[in-house]
């Protein structure tokens, strides 16, 4: 008898009707997210534009230039010194940023790890700063920053110290790291000491190295915060020795008056650099601010 092939026909698939259903919220979402995010990035482009424009379009209100103006940069990187002033920048930030994960890195481990009396207290009043605005302490400051010109051997006023020295920790810093130092377990500590390791060999060799995500996200705020500082270099210099280029945007104002497209010019440049680094520091970036805070 000879065989007769079977044919056997999987059922059809059917989809169920959630799967097909349209999901309005994240819809919704994503809505709110680009029109967050073209709200964010069309000034930046419009500043662009206007940059790379002649000075009839730029006053003119026309949208993009009937050919790109690309001198405007080296006119404007010129017309302000914006050598002198981005170097200068350069210097600051690097110092900042550097005695912020010093200072703030070893204050926030021992509000983290360490046991010593009024911890709570102290603390809490250390936290309790983050609710003054920052004018309120440049009084204080420049106080201080002319009484130590005065009695020590180094200079202070209108040199690098005065523009330094007085932002080298920060409250937010120290309560970012503690956060993030309170989430490190235990036992490394444990086995840190079993290998004769004291604190600071912890510190440098465990903690840091762990902690990698929120020394990046300290080191990205501080830099902004010294790149875009105005105020308070205006009131300790007297000279453009240190002032960084925050200030030569703005004697570039003053200088350039009606010259729009060179005044954009100047703060493309100014912004660029911050640009670059958040670039490069995205991925920490985004991890430390998601992962701090979780406990503690």
């Amino acid at each position: 008898m000879a065989n007769i092939p079977v044919t056997t026909h999987a059922p059809e698939t059917q989809l169920h009707p959630k799967s097909r259903r349209v999901d309005i919220g994240r819809i919704v979402i994503y809505i709110v997210l680009v029109f967050g995010g073209l709200l964010a990035i069309i000034p930046f482009l419009f500043s662009i534009s206007v940059s790379l424009m002649n000075l009839t379009e730029a006053t003119g209100g026309a949208l993009l230039p009937s050919t790109p103006q690309w001198s405007n940069y080296i006119d404007a990187w010129n017309e302000a010194s914006f050598g002198l002033y981005f170097w200068n920048s350069i210097k600051l930030a690097l110092i900042t940023v550097s005695g912020q994960v010093i200072f703030s890195t070893a204050a926030a481990y021992a509000f983290a790890r360490i046991e010593f009396p009024g911890k709570n207290f102290l603390f809490a009043l250390l936290l309790s700063t983050l609710i003054l605005p920052e004018a309120v302490t440049w009084v204080p400051n420049f106080i201080t920053v002319i009484w130590l010109d005065r009695i020590t051997p180094f200079k202070w006023f209108n040199n690098w110290p005065a523009l330094t020295i007085p932002f080298m920790s920060s409250a937010f810093s120290i309560l970012l790291l503690r956060q993030f130092f309170q989430q490190i377990p235990e036992e490394l500590w444990d086995s840190a000491q079993i290998d004769g390791a004291g604190h600071l060999r912890y510190l440098i060799r465990v903690v840091m190295p762990l902690s990698r995500a929120a020394l990046v996200t300290i080191v990205l705020f501080n830099f902004i915060g010294s790149w875009n500082a105005l105020a308070w270099p205006i009131l300790v210099t007297q000279t453009p020795d240190w002032r960084p280029i925050s200030y030569g945007l703005l004697s570039f104002l003053d200088e350039a008056g009606s010259l729009a497209h060179l005044r954009m010019a100047g703060a493309v440049i100014t912004i660029l650099p911050l640009i670059l680094v958040y670039f490069f520091t995205q991925k920490e970036f985004t991890e430390g601010i998601a992962t701090t805070g979780l406990k503690g």
